[in-house]
């Protein structure tokens, strides 16, 4: 699962050779899953779990978001050219972690858990090669006949890349079964 947001500014700078490099902020939120007396470890994921996506209960669940400005040039042509992008990815991660289980349930817990994290990380590489997509196209881009076309190129190019990463995140899902395919799942 994933949730994303999208925004970009322009300012003007002095010309240099454009930059690019991504600025990464990751954080966990677990969530408490209390197992209750007589209770299966299935039966308390779905009661305790906050994660509810189209009427459907998840177990994790990952948001990322893409914010990207860049600087410009203006030559005396009136020509306009990057000079330095800016990318910043925000992620969050949410698990359950959990409470009151047997020993047994815990062990099971536990393999669940590795497997429905390595999914999880599976999005957040998404937002990462998104964001890396995205600082780098801009960039790359060629200089433009004005500045204002040049930021229209520029923005158009990251939402592209980013609209690609969507999809590319709701293929990782079907393929993957939102992570039974690589284990996270109960028995």
């Amino acid at each position: 699962m994933r949730w994303l947001a999208v925004s970009a500014l322009a300012v003007p700078l002095l010309q240099v050779p454009a930059g690019a490099a991504v600025v990464q902020e990751h954080a966990q939120r677990p969530y408490p899953v209390q197992v209750q007396p007589g209770q299966t470890l299935r039966q308390a994921l779905q009661s305790a779990t906050p994660i509810v996506v189209d009427g459907r209960r998840f177990h994790g669940y990952t948001r990322w978001n893409v914010r990207w400005d860049y600087r410009w040039w203006r030559e005396a042509s009136g020509r306009c050219a990057i000079t330095e992008v800016n990318t910043r990815l925000t992620s969050e991660v949410q698990l359950p972690e959990l409470r009151g289980a047997t020993p047994q349930q815990q062990a099971t817990f536990d393999r669940y858990l590795r497997a429905l994290s390595q999914h999880e990380q599976g999005h957040v590489q998404v937002g990462r090669d998104a964001a890396q997509a995205i600082d780098q196209g801009i960039a790359r881009l060629p200089a433009a006949a004005d500045c204002a076309t040049l930021e229209r190129n520029a923005d158009a190019l990251g939402r592209r890349r980013l609209q690609e990463h969507v999809e590319r995140e709701k293929q990782y899902d079907r393929d993957t079964g939102h992570g039974t395919a690589q284990g996270a799942r109960l028995d």
